[in-house]
């Protein structure tokens, strides 16, 4: 039997991610941000829930609502015809069924969880939390019948959670119960510190993710540390916004 053009997608995407030669999906917000980025030759591309957000006039942090992020996604998969990866912050509340339905329904074949959970109290899964929600995201998935890359976040670095001094380990931890679960690939937000995301990235079986200012970053550097999956988060909008507001100053 051939392979939907979902599957195919799905397939494809998660073939990008390989550590040491990662894969730049650049973070768009609609179909306009999606089709510059297709048109500049990138193959495949993450929807930022910053980004989409302040795109429709609503804060990032689950104040849209998943229909909000799935109409927009639509509008994205219509224009472009790359495997997408959906930013679902840590799921708007929803079954991980509906999730996974959700987003295969408007074209997309991968997701980015987080373990903050917005709608109570942004506190912060447990690693068994965290890791048991993955696995629920991976078994709908393979009941719906596409292998939906699954990128797992973690955001201990971004909140400064416990000691410093054995954060990474921690993280490691945390993240590899994850990748037992079914994660494809694994995303210690806010680590930019060379040292502490080369031993992350040493320490676990999965490729690794990163976002970065794709302004002022370094491919090369990231490369070398072997990360597999490079995004840009809000920073692309963001650098484009200030560009856009040089232009308009000119004009005032």
């Amino acid at each position: 039997m051939s392979e939907t053009p979902l599957q195919d997608r799905a397939a494809t995407l998660l073939a990008l991610h390989r550590p040491g030669n990662p894969v730049v999906l650049p973070t768009v917000w609609d179909a306009w941000s999606a089709t510059l980025a297709v048109d500049a030759g990138f193959s495949a591309l993450t929807v930022g829930s910053h980004p989409v957000a302040d795109s429709i006039g609503k804060a990032d942090g689950e104040v849209m609502t998943f229909d909000d992020l799935l109409t927009r996604v639509r509008q994205i998969t219509d224009a472009v015809e790359v495997p997408v990866s959906v930013d679902i912050e840590s799921g708007y509340g929803q079954r991980p069924q509906r999730l996974i339905e959700g987003l295969l329904d408007v074209g997309a074949v991968g997701l980015n969880i987080e373990d903050t959970v917005h709608k109570e109290g942004k506190r912060l899964r447990s690693a068994a939390e965290h890791a048991e929600l993955v696995g629920q995201l991976r078994a709908a998935a393979d009941a719906a019948g596409v292998h939906v890359v699954i990128n797992a976040r973690t955001d201990m670095f971004l909140r400064k959670d416990g000691d410093a001094g054995d954060r990474v380990d921690r993280a490691v931890a945390r993240l590899s119960e994850a990748a037992a679960a079914g994660a494809d690939s694994l995303f210690p937000a806010g680590l930019a510190d060379p040292e502490g995301l080369a031993r992350f990235v040493s320490a676990v079986s999965l490729p690794v993710s990163v976002t970065v200012p794709p302004d002022t970053a370094d491919l090369a550097a990231l490369t070398e540390l072997g990360v597999g999956r490079i995004t840009f988060g809000p920073f692309l909008q963001a650098a484009l916004s200030a560009q856009a507001k040089r232009v308009l100053a000119r004009w005032r």
